[in-house]
C-alpha cells in the first residue's frame, strides 16, 4: 500500500502542510527543452506560466471550428461526461475529448505542448483527464477555489505531485469574462481541508464543489504569503496556461456578453499512475481520471489529419 503523504479530509479542522515534492522535476530543466531558463524559473516560482500566442492564426481557426463543433454535437446530449450548469441546460464541461480519435486527440499529443510538459515533469507523460469548459456570457458559473492535487489524490489516487493543467485559451480571456484566478506561490503549501468525501461526491462537485475546498482561514493566509497578489490568467485566444496541479486557483462568473472558452488536458508523468483513492471510496470513472491502457504520448507534429495537409 502506497504510503499516504498528503491526507486530507481526514480531520475535523483543516492543515496547511508544505509541499513534498519538486515543483519542476528535472534540476537541469532549462537545459531540457524549449523553455527559457526564465520561463522554467517563473513556472517553478508562481506555479503556471502563460505562454501567449502559442498557436499560430491558421491552428486557432482549426481550435474554434472545432469547439463549434463539438458544442452542436453534445448540445443536446444528456451523460455523465457532459456536465450542465446548474438549473439551465447550459454545457459547463465535456469530458474525455482526447480520445475523441481525431482533433482533440491530436491536440493533446501535440509535440510543441508535449516537449514543454516533458520539461517540467521531468519525464514522458500521459493524458489523465481532459474536458472542455464553456463559461458562457451572462450565464457562466464561478468555479470556487480549489486545489486539483487535493481531490485527484483523496478522490483518484494520484500518488505525487508531479502532474499539471494545460488550458488552452479557444476565446480571448479578458478581465471582465471570468477567468482563471490563481494564488502565486501556492503550489508550496498543500491545504488538507476538514471533513469526509461522501458517496459519489463526483455526481455534484462537477457542478458546484463543495468537498475538499480549502477554508476562508487558509485562503486568507496563502494569498497573504503571496504578497496580497491573485494574478489573472488573460489573454488572446491560441494562448496556453500551464499550472501546477497544486495551485490554488478559481474563477469567478462570467456576467460580461463574452464567453470564455478553454480546453484542459491534464498531464500526469508516467512515473505517477493512479493507485487506489486515498480515501475509503471508490475510484472515480474512468472519464475523470484514467486508468486504462496507460502508455507515454507519442507526440505529432500537425493538428491537421494526414489527408489534410497541403
Amino acid at each position: 500500500m502506497v504510503k499516504d503523504i498528503y491526507p486530507s479530509r481526514v480531520n475535523s479542522k483543516p492543515e496547511i502542510m508544505e509541499r513534498k515534492d519538486p515543483v519542476v522535476h528535472d534540476s537541469k530543466a532549462a537545459e531540457n527543452g524549449p523553455l527559457s531558463k526564465e520561463q522554467v524559473n517563473f513556472y517553478e516560482e508562481n506555479g503556471y506560466i502563460m505562454l501567449e500566442k502559442f498557436f499560430d492564426n491558421e491552428d486557432l481557426e482549426l481550435l474554434k471550428d472545432e469547439l463549434q463543433s463539438t458544442m452542436k454535437a453534445h448540445e443536446d446530449k444528456d451523460g455523465p461526461d457532459v456536465i450542465k450548469e446548474p438549473n439551465s441546460n447550459e454545457i459547463r464541461s465535456i469530458f474525455e475529448v482526447h480520445k475523441d480519435g481525431d482533433f482533440f486527440e491530436r491536440l493533446s499529443r501535440n509535440e510543441r505542448l508535449v516537449k514543454v510538459v516533458e520539461q517540467i515533469l521531468g519525464s514522458k507523460v500521459y493524458i489523465n483527464q481532459s474536458r472542455i469548459n464553456f463559461k458562457p456570457g451572462f450565464k457562466g458559473k464561478e468555479f470556487y477555489w480549489h486545489s486539483d492535487f487535493e481531490t485527484w489524490h483523496v478522490e483518484d489516487g494520484m500518488p505525487r505531485m508531479r502532474a499539471l493543467s494545460c488550458s488552452i485559451v479557444l476565446t480571448d480571456n479578458y478581465e471582465y469574462n471570468g477567468p482563471l484566478m490563481l494564488v502565486p506561490g501556492s503550489q508550496n503549501w498543500y491545504v488538507s481541508t476538514a471533513g469526509e468525501t461522501p458517496e459519489d461526491n463526483y455526481k455534484s462537485s462537477l457542478q458546484k464543489q463543495e468537498v475538499g475546498v480549502p477554508d476562508e482561514g487558509s485562503m486568507e493566509w496563502l494569498v497573504e504569503q503571496a504578497g496580497g497578489r491573485i494574478d489573472r490568467a488573460t489573454g488572446p485566444a491560441g494562448s496556453v496556461l500551464l499550472f501546477d496541479c497544486n495551485t490554488m486557483h478559481g474563477s469567478a462568473g462570467n456576467i460580461s456578453p463574452y464567453p470564455r472558452s478553454n480546453v484542459f488536458f491534464v498531464y500526469n508523468s508516467i512515473e505517477n499512475k493512479l493507485v487506489e483513492p486515498f480515501s475509503d471510496k471508490a475510484p472515480r470513472p474512468e472519464f475523470l481520471a484514467n486508468r486504462e491502457n496507460i502508455q507515454p504520448i507519442t507526440p505529432v507534429a500537425d493538428l491537421k489529419p494526414t489527408a489534410q495537409k497541403k
